[in-house]
């Protein structure tokens, strides 16, 4: 299923950035895990993604298409 940007935005910014809802969103379990434990790596993940996620959502929305694609 593809990802908004909008959703990845609101999860970070809004409801839980620093704990790592945005990662778990996009299916990255383990760093999902590590915001979780680090809150947002002290601050500075949280940084990170906020210039990259949409960047993010992009890669996964193509990785999707190009697994689907090669699948048929």
């Amino acid at each position: 299923m593809r990802k908004d940007k909008a959703i990845a935005y609101i999860l970070l910014i809004f409801i839980g950035g620093f704990i790592g809802l945005h990662r778990f969103y996009l299916g990255k379990v383990g760093t999902g895990i590590l915001f979780l434990l680090t809150f947002g790596l002290f601050g500075f993940g949280w940084i990170y993604d906020l210039f990259t996620l949409g960047r993010q959502v992009d890669n996964y929305n193509y990785r999707l298409a190009y697994t689907k694609s090669h699948r048929i």
